[in-house]
């Protein structure tokens, strides 16, 4: 089996870590602290993000970038996404040619509104964009670590990349299928956090199951035509990283999203929310690049806009959704 490297030691990391070894891969799990990755080491347990999950002896966690990387045919980056540029800064030196990378955060990049796959080829330039995938779907760690049924994408421009990604982490209950649209999987896996905030708006305000399957429906219409702006397939946003990512995120209790546009919806300002979060919503800064970039290429993304203008503005929830609701009656299917 392939020597496999997670870089970042959250429940998302650390799942993916268990799940690895437990089919046989050698696999050496980092921790950006080093009390993190002892703590670990020593109770074989990651009990801060995934308590009760115990981390079989072939999985090793260390704080060493460099020595966790050492002779991996695969490296897989589980750090939050405004966390990936200054991690892959730490492998410039690193001899990566023949190395697969493989990005499993969900978001976009804030300064640039870039993709993940994009911000991992320009720090790692020795990497030929054609190695590089994404493993995105409907995955909540709490329920992969319990071994429940799941199924996601692996994505790579190119499908022999794919293929490969598929094959390393298939297994009887994580299913994976294979993608070359990495373009529109990361686009639907990145705005389906978006639309995650504005459902669970919905749900702080108290509205019901209509103006939760409006949002889920146009939100899809958003992604779509952000992710064929970009030059991807719209076929892809109906497949798992588009509407199975996007009806999970904004339905499960498991969604860090949904909850911060929960307390939105109460009232309460964003600096307040997320305070009170162990984890990161990648939904927020994703929310700043989304609507930068639909803006810059004239995308019409309302519910981004609307999301950015409660996150970021301060609007009051009812007034958005009121403006929502009162714009210019459109044509259903209207590009």
């Amino acid at each position: 089996m392939m020597k496999t490297t997670v870089l970042g030691a959250g429940s998302w990391g650390t799942t993916l870590a268990v799940l690895l070894a437990e089919k046989g891969c050698a696999v050496n799990l980092w921790a950006h602290r080093p009390e993190v990755a002892r703590e670990l080491e020593l109770t074989r347990e990651n009990a801060c993000y995934l308590p009760g999950v115990s981390l079989p002896d072939n999985l090793r966690t260390t704080a060493d970038i460099l020595e966790a990387v050492g002779g991996a045919g695969m490296i897989v980056t589980a750090v939050p996404s405004q966390a990936l540029r200054e991690t892959l800064a730490l492998l410039r030196e690193v001899p990566l040619k023949d190395t697969i990378i493989v990005n499993v955060a969900k978001g976009m990049e804030l300064e640039t509104s870039k993709r993940l796959s994009e911000v991992i080829s320009e720090m790692l330039p020795s990497v030929s964009p054609e190695r590089v995938a994404i493993l995105y779907g409907p995955s909540h760690a709490e329920e992969v670590s319990e071994k429940q049924p799941t199924t996601v994408v692996a994505a790579s421009s190119c499908l022999e990349t794919s293929k490969k990604v598929q094959e390393v982490f298939h297994t009887n209950m994580f299913r994976v299928y294979a993608n070359t649209d990495i373009v529109g999987v990361e686009i639907a896996g990145s705005v389906k956090n978006i639309i995650a905030i504005a459902a669970g708006i919905s749900d702080g305000i108290g509205f019901g199951d209509n103006a939760k399957a409006a949002i889920i429906t146009r939100g899809l219409a958003e992604m779509s035509r952000l992710a064929v702006s970009l030059g991807g397939d719209p076929m892809t946003v109906s497949g798992l990283s588009g509407i199975g990512d996007l009806v999970v995120t904004c339905l499960s209790r498991h969604s860090r999203n949904r909850h911060v546009g929960e307390q939105i919806g109460r009232g309460k300002r964003l600096d307040e929310v997320v305070s009170h979060m162990k984890m990161v919503a990648e939904g927020v800064p994703t929310t700043k690049a989304v609507a930068a970039l639909s803006k810059k290429l004239g995308v019409d993304m309302p519910i981004t806009c609307a999301v950015y203008e409660m996150l970021f503005e301060n609007k009051p929830a009812e007034q958005a959704i009121l403006d929502l609701m009162t714009r210019e009656p459109k044509q259903e299917l209207e590009k």
